[in-house]
Parts: structure tokens; sequence; C-alpha cells
């Protein structure tokens, strides 16, 4: 067997964009020959794929997989809404995601190892080969896990495209003893209110403790340049703190669906009703795009500047 050195795939990879690993298979089915394994790549798509890899992806689909009180969701970008309406990119994401939730792989890394279903390729190498069949750059972003130990697992997706498959995909692990028709459809009702309601944490003993310091020492700057004496001041913080806790904390929150009383006391009155106490052990909730930075783009100055060159 060639042996393939280091620099040997450093060059290739250079030249084509396509990662290391990629790069060393080829080099090695090729017995190490730089221009052969550049054709290698372009044959198998792989150096088509690599060149579309740097554009912006902030679309695509949210994808939801559930069986018994164990779910995932998985977030897959693409750059338009156009690829997200089409049939395979919509069998991947969904197919993804019953992996994960299969396999138990919790992040893109452990997920793209995976064996994709009757394909002979990995999930990673599969999402490749739809790169390459429909011309956009497609990335593997998250994949979350949540499971409920007792009670139910809710899920939510909201702007449904399909079934399981969305813009915002929520799972809620709700734990209790109780069971039922009344029990099922307050967890999907807490599932939507984590959609439209976005929380952070199930409560405030949930936060990260150097950011909830960080944000009561700037509540305390702000109080305190209104001059107003200390003891005013530590009661301006706390006040401004529960307003904190009320936009970030889902127990704190006040339920969407009846627009007054908070999630605690919810799930307090519920309890009491089924005969055993309810809690949310925890939740995921996926957006689409979220936190991906898209260029401004400017249509008409585009075509403006083309005319004119």
């Amino acid at each position: 067997m060639t042996e393939i050195t280091a620099a040997q795939v450093k060059e290739l990879r250079q030249e084509t964009g396509v990662g290391m690993m990629d790069c060393k298979k080829a080099l090695l089915e090729t017995g190490g020959e730089l221009d052969d394994a550049v054709d290698w790549l372009r044959k198998n798509g792989l150096a088509a794929a690599a060149r579309k890899v740097g554009r912006v992806a902030a679309d695509g689909l949210i994808g939801l997989a559930v069986e018994g009180r164990a779910g995932a969701v998985v977030e897959v970008n693409a750059e338009t809404d156009f690829v997200a309406r089409n049939e395979a990119f919509q069998e991947f994401v969904k197919t993804v995601a019953a992996l994960a939730l299969e396999s138990g792989a919790g992040t893109p890394e452990d997920l793209r190892g995976v064996a994709y279903p009757d394909s002979g390729r990995t999930a990673g190498e599969q999402l490749t080969h739809l790169i390459t069949t429909l011309g956009e750059n497609m990335i593997l972003r998250r994949v979350r896990l949540c499971r409920a130990d007792s009670g139910v697992l809710a899920s939510y997706v909201h702007n449904t495209l399909a079934p399981g498959l969305g813009r915002i995909g929520v799972l809620v692990a709700v734990d209790t003893s109780a069971d039922g028709e009344k029990l099922e459809t307050l967890a999907k009702q807490l599932a939507m209110h984590v959609a439209a309601a976005n929380p952070q944490t199930v409560s405030s003993a949930d936060l990260d403790a150097a950011a909830l310091e960080r944000e009561r020492s700037i509540l305390g700057d702000q109080a305190r340049a209104s001059g107003k004496p200390d003891d005013i001041v530590e009661k301006i913080i706390e006040g401004r703190l529960r307003k904190f806790y009320e936009e970030v904390c889902l127990l704190d929150q006040i339920f969407v669906i009846d627009g007054e009383t908070k999630v605690a006391k919810v799930l307090e009155a519920a309890g009491k009703e089924l005969g055993s106490p309810i809690t949310i052990k925890e939740f995921t909730r996926l957006a689409l795009g979220e936190g991906v930075e898209k260029p401004d783009e400017d249509f008409a100055a585009e075509v403006a500047a083309a005319a004119g060159g």
C-alpha cells in the first residue's frame, strides 16, 4: 500500500478545499498521485461539494423524532427555502433525526459518523452526496436529545412543512406518575409554550451562576446611577431580577395558553387535579437559523451593478 504523507494530504486539501479524511482516501485510491486524486474527488462529487461549503446556509429544516419517552431534534441548514421543500432534503432531515434517536448520537460530529440506511455511506457522506446533487451548501448544525423518566415526552413542530419537519422543534420531558388525556393535553400545551416564549432554562436555579452575577452587577450599576439609597437599590435589583426570571425561566413565565398564570402555578394546579406532582425535567428548543449571521443582500443593487458592467 502506498504511504501517504501529511504534506501530500495538506497539498490536496489546499487545492480542493475537501476535508482531510477525504483527501487521504483520494490519495490512497490513486497511489499518491496529486492530479489523479483531484480527478477522483471530482468524480465522487467531493470537490464540487467543497466549493459550496463557504456559502452561508441559514435556511433548511428542523427535524423531530419521538419514540415513547425519548426524542431527538436536529437542525440541517441549506441556503434556500427552495431546497427545504425538496423531497430528497426532507427525507434526509427526517432520517437523521430518527438516526439520532436510535443511535443516541447527541452531537453533529457523532451523528455524521452513523451509518445512513441503504446507502453504504455515513450520514456525513450522505450529506456531501446531497450537496453535490442539489447544488447548495448544507450543514448538519445541531442535535439535541431529550428523555422523560416517567410521565410523557411532549413534542411540537412549528411552521410544519411535513410531519416532523418545520422551522421550530420542541421537546419537553414532563415527569409524573399521572397519566391520561389531560396530561397529554397539558404536555402538548407546554411544548407550544416553549416554542412561543423561548425560555432558556426550566427554573432560576438552572441559570449559569456567572451569567446571573453579571446580570445582577449590571442591574446594580443601573440602579445606583439614580442616586438612590443602598436599601432602595437592593429592592430595585431584586425586582428587576424577578422580571429577568420571567423572561428566561420557564416556570416563571406567564403561560401563553391562558395569558395570566405562571407556568409553575399551572403545573401545581394540574398536579392536584390529576393526583400526582408534575415537574418539567428538561426541554429543548431549536429554531431554524438562530445565531447564523446572514449577509445583507441587495438584489436590485446586484442587478444594477451587473447591468452597468
